[in-house]
């Protein structure tokens, strides 16, 4: 074989084998995928679903929907732990702050993706109710932020018009002229409501969207509308490890306001 044939042939050795080593990385990528799904939408076991995203960030360290699922995953598991000493407040920040770092890895990796945003949306909202929302007024204000940026990326996020909705309600407890000179004159329970609503069109069939637009109508003293809502959550599947939860607040919400 000649000198400039064998060149040829090694170059094309190392392209077959660069190929086939690609198609072999992506199959195992598609199937940990579904398998780390399974964990986080079907059984709800979230911590092993973000052990099975790292097998795939292992592969792929940029895998954008491995990041912003595991970001999900943490946020989860944020959610489901004790909070009623400073320690336990503490762990679950730590657990938040790793939510946090994925949502912003997945980001860099696709900044014009919707769901990098709202996940760090969420991971700014829930840290703000861990560290009080009037003691925390930044990350209040970052989470309208990624909310609207992930709205302007894709207008049919449900999480995101959620997420929205949820933070003009919860900041609209404090009267307006209290929140005016904090830069948070903006929120108004008119658009939590609408944002809300806009939630549970996209996904009519998650019980917490529904949960949260019912408390807003209760609390408009719009009591029909919100006892519509809560009679559907009765109907609807588990879809989050904490829907028994939700259904019991919503027993509860309907006994309060079941005479108005």
């Amino acid at each position: 074989m000649g000198g400039m044939a064998c060149a040829v042939f090694l170059i094309s050795t190392a392209i077959l084998s660069r190929f086939a080593f690609s198609q072999d990385n992506a199959q195992k990528i598609q199937t940990l995928m579904a398998e780390a799904d399974a964990y986080a939408e079907k059984t709800f076991e979230d911590q092993k679903a973000v052990e099975t995203y790292e097998k795939i960030l292992k592969l792929d360290p940029n895998n954008y929907d491995a990041l912003w699922k595991a970001s999900r995953s943490m946020s989860n598991i944020g959610a489901r732990l004790p909070i009623g000493t400073d320690e336990e407040k503490q762990k679950a920040l730590a657990v938040y702050e790793k939510g946090l770092d994925y949502a912003n890895r997945a980001i860099a990796a696709n900044p014009n993706g919707s769901m990098g945003h709202v996940r760090r949306a969420v991971i700014y909202g829930r840290m703000g109710l861990l560290k009080g929302v009037w003691d925390s007024i930044d990350l209040v204000k970052k989470t309208r932020s990624e909310c609207e940026k992930a709205i302007q990326l894709d207008l049919n996020n449900a999480t995101a018009w959620y997420v929205l909705g949820r933070t003009h309600m919860k900041v609209s407890e404090k009267p307006k002229l209290f929140r005016l000179p904090l830069g948070l004159g903006w929120a108004n329970m008119e658009d939590a409501i609408m944002d809300l609503e806009k939630s549970v069109r996209l996904r009519p069939d998650f019980i917490m969207f529904r949960l949260d637009l019912a408390r807003a109508y209760a609390e408009e003293d719009e009591y029909s509308k919100a006892r519509e809502q809560i009679n559907k959550i009765k109907t609807l599947p588990t879809q989050d490890a904490q829907d028994g939860k939700f259904r019991a607040e919503a027993d509860q919400l309907l006994k309060e306001i079941q005479n108005k």
